[in-house]
């Protein structure tokens, strides 16, 4: 098989998604449906989620029957035939194959809660003032990453070290895709490079994990007001005039689950309350799903572990300028680029990771 042939399973969930689009189109020309506007504007959803897919395989489709056409030309003429026909092999060769990638991934199976917005987390682990800066610079390769999807970005609490650094920061992706798309990032992340107070030049490695949740609405968790624990006090450090002078920081101990958020950046003890209960929530909506599917459990416990420098799923090596993702293998050398927000290539890897996953699965 030629390395732009498809797998036999995506062509075969291809033609799954094409007869369920045709079946689609046959119950919305019942004129009846116009009756249910409920049943009529899911299936009209429905449909606009799979045309792109219906779309890109009529033309993967189209460009895979030409392709064929060229090789039984190759094989059956010789002379000018023969090398023009060479030419158009290797010519739709080179449009099919990122065609594949793009019908795969638009293939993937929607997940209901790929659209809800991140709850981002991100915390310094092992390194000291190192990790924090280490820290901060995810934070600002998330914050970028979103800019250039064309979302927004909610910080709903940070906690500062020295200058430049950050010791945990939590805040909120919101756009069309957003969890979906920074799902994958959910682990430890590993730098290595030489800071600038090391005067021999050595290189250090350092630690920090990243969790991604979804963020929770309010029907998808019930918090029974009975079992939290709200205390209030003064906020610490920087943090404007004022600030600092009032109990307006909130701690909320859900004592169940022995769940602990607390949020201190703004003036109003309302707003940093309302902040650290929906932080709660997406937290308590994390762990329900978790325990719903004990293998995303152990996942996630195996990603975030403790921040150690052992348990990584990406390293960015600074003196080679590379970044490698350890879970799929995925090396690029453009550190500067990631570090800015250019995740398009671990992002789209990743989750068609995940779908080969998935695939294997139910082969």
């Amino acid at each position: 098989m030629s390395p732009v042939d498809p797998d036999p399973r995506l062509l075969q969930r291809l033609a799954e998604v094409q007869a369920r689009f045709a079946e689609l189109d046959e119950q919305l020309a019942d004129p009846r449906v116009f009756e249910e506007p409920d049943r009529l504007r899911a299936l009209g959803q429905e449909r606009a989620a799979l045309e792109p897919a219906v779309e890109g395989g009529r033309t993967l489709e189209g460009l895979l029957a030409e392709l064929q056409g060229a090789r039984e030309m190759v094989e059956s003429t010789d002379g000018e035939l023969h090398d023009l026909a060479v030419d158009e092999v290797a010519s739709l060769e080179e449009r099919i194959g990122p065609l594949v990638e793009q019908v795969r991934e638009l293939l993937l199976p929607r997940d209901p809660m790929d659209d809800r917005p991140a709850v981002l987390e991100i915390r310094a682990g092992t390194g000291g003032d190192e990790a924090g800066l280490f820290a901060s610079d995810l934070l600002r390769m998330y914050t970028r990453y979103a800019e250039r999807q064309g979302w927004s970005v909610e910080l709903l609490t940070v906690s500062e070290g020295i200058p430049g650094a950050v010791r945990e920061a939590v805040a909120t992706v919101s756009g069309r895709g957003a969890f979906g798309r920074l799902r994958y990032e959910s682990g430890v992340h590993r730098v290595q490079r030489v800071p600038e107070t090391e005067s021999q030049g050595r290189i250090h490695t350092s630690a920090a994990t990243v969790a991604v949740l979804p963020e929770a609405e309010e029907v998808d968790v019930e918090i029974d007001p009975s079992e939290l624990r709200i205390d209030v006090f003064r906020s610490s450090g920087p943090g404007g005039q004022s600030v600092n002078t009032t109990d307006s920081a909130v701690r909320i101990t859900h004592v169940p689950t022995g769940l602990v958020v607390s949020c201190q950046d703004e003036k109003s003890q309302h707003k940093n309350k309302a902040k650290a209960l929906k932080v709660l929530r997406s937290r308590l909506l994390d762990r329900a799903l978790a325990e719903r599917d004990a293998e995303r459990a152990a996942e996630r416990r195996a990603q975030v572990g403790t921040g150690d420098r052992s348990a990584k799923i990406r390293t960015y090596n600074f003196p080679q300028s590379r970044v490698t993702d350890h879970r799929i293998g995925l090396s690029v050398y453009n550190l500067d680029a990631v570090l800015d927000g250019d995740l398009d290539e671990f992002v789209r890897a990743l989750r068609l990771a995940a779908q080969e996953e998935r695939m294997e699965a139910e082969a």
